[in-house]
């Protein structure tokens, strides 16, 4: 799956900018990065949302054990991966039908707590059990929420392009990034799973290191958590 989004939607965090200018490999545009994906990839399902959005998944190469679903509901759309443990229970909190799947659920979470009152993204993760990773992109409201599981079962990567849009997959041969953490822009910055209060910060990698960034969990124990940041996309364009 992928999820790309301009600088209107989200703003990459300066340390992978600066790391990003220190790369002598040459990094390819948005456009070209959707058209590498869909080439690649077949049967692959592709959903442009105005000038700042794109989506897209396919289910070739798919593991079973870590199926691939989209869906939109109320002008919001989510690119789902995994499998929840406690799909059973969930339905019962949010009062939905047996029929509904693991992305239909993420969007019936995300919307109930969004209407109910002003609640943290991590409100929604914060009740997943489960291998999983989504991409969820809210219209409406101009909100991006990515998450993946706590311990990265199901890995998501991200990066920048060439011209500033960041995106998100869960395709290390796209892109690379950091795993067990989520992204929303409600709350403005990278947040680790378990530990959503304690502020990530980013130290850019060595200068032999030229790839990237290393995110760090701040606590009162030290480094809780840690994860790789990456934004250079080689160039592959036939």
């Amino acid at each position: 799956m992928l999820g790309i989004f301009s600088s209107s939607i989200m703003s990459p965090p300066d340390e992978l900018v600066a790391a990003g200018c220190r790369t002598p490999s040459p990094k390819i545009s948005s456009t070209a990065l959707a058209k590498r994906f869909a080439d690649s990839n077949s049967a692959a399902v592709s959903l442009q949302i105005g000038d700042h959005v794109h989506l897209a998944f396919t289910h070739h190469n798919e593991s079973p054990l870590r199926p691939r679903s989209f869906a939109a509901k109320d002008e919001i759309f989510c690119l789902f991966e995994g499998a929840l443990d406690n799909l059973g229970s969930l339905r019962n909190q949010y009062g939905l039908p047996k029929s509904t799947n693991e992305v239909l659920l993420v969007i019936e979470a995300y919307k109930a707590l969004r209407d109910r009152a002003p609640y943290p993204a991590d409100h929604v993760v914060a009740h997943l059990t489960g291998g999983f990773a989504f991409i969820l992109f809210d219209n409406s409201t101009s909100t991006l929420f990515v998450a993946s599981d706590q311990i990265g079962k199901v890995p998501l990567y991200w990066g920048i392009t060439a011209d500033g849009y960041v995106a998100f997959a869960d395709d290390a041969t796209l892109l690379k990034g950091a795993c067990g953490c989520f992204f929303s822009t409600a709350v403005g910055e990278l947040r680790c799973y378990e530990n959503p209060k304690n502020k990530i910060t980013a130290e850019p990698a060595p200068e032999e290191e030229i790839w990237g960034a290393k995110f760090k969990v701040e606590g009162p124990t030290g480094v809780l958590a840690t994860g790789l940041g990456f934004n250079n996309f080689p160039m592959e364009i036939s």
